[in-house]
């Protein structure tokens, strides 16, 4: 009996910039989402800046840190849209992927929560289903090394294509998504 051949993985490196620590409170300000086949072709890129939620207001912890990148916060803020009209149009995107979905973050934890809380309250579904894929928790286990020491300035350099990492939501995505597809090929997942 033969297996069914199942639809590649497309890896859905993802960017979050929010105002604040968790979705409700606090909004998300954009994201943008890069999607990518094992061997790093991009397949397509989504980016949005969003309107805040109503009542929600600014962390100040966060709106501290953001002092210190006044650029990307104003990039972050240039015509922001209704989340309303974004998610389900970042959903939609999404599921007309030539593959199955598989969302990347570095972390994880945190921006899988924003993009999962946004489009369960704004789709009432979540296309990437309840999971996401740490690129720092990969790292761990490719390097054999405690979590805590697999920070992004101590990974190896052949890892690291040299993108920026702005804190624009859209750069942040393409710089961590190239980053997770040289681990892959390191890892020996997809060939060099």
């Amino acid at each position: 009996m033969t297996r069914p051949v199942m639809p590649e993985e497309i890896y859905i490196s993802t960017d979050v910039e929010a105002d604040g620590p968790i979705p409700g409170p606090h909004s998300m300000l954009s994201f943008a989402s890069v999607a990518l086949r094992a061997d790093k072709s991009v397949v397509d890129e989504f980016s949005a800046n969003l309107q805040t939620l109503p009542g929600a207001a600014p962390h100040e912890r966060t709106m501290l840190w953001w002092e210190g990148f006044p650029a990307a916060l104003a990039k972050a803020r240039e015509n922001p849209e209704d989340p309303a009209d974004v998610m389900p149009r970042y959903a939609k995107w999404l599921r007309h992927l030539p593959g199955r979905v598989v969302f990347v973050g570095q972390p994880a934890a945190y921006d899988f929560m924003w993009v999962y809380w946004y489009l369960q309250r704004y789709c009432g579904d979540v296309p990437f289903g309840h999971s996401a894929l740490d690129v720092k928790t990969y790292a761990m286990a490719m390097l054999k090394r405690p979590y805590r020491d697999c920070v992004k300035g101590a990974l190896p350099a052949e890892w690291s294509d040299e993108l920026p990492h702005t804190h624009v939501a859209l750069d942040d995505a393409r710089e961590q998504g190239a980053m997770f597809c040289n681990m892959l090929r390191v890892n020996g997942a997809v060939p060099s």
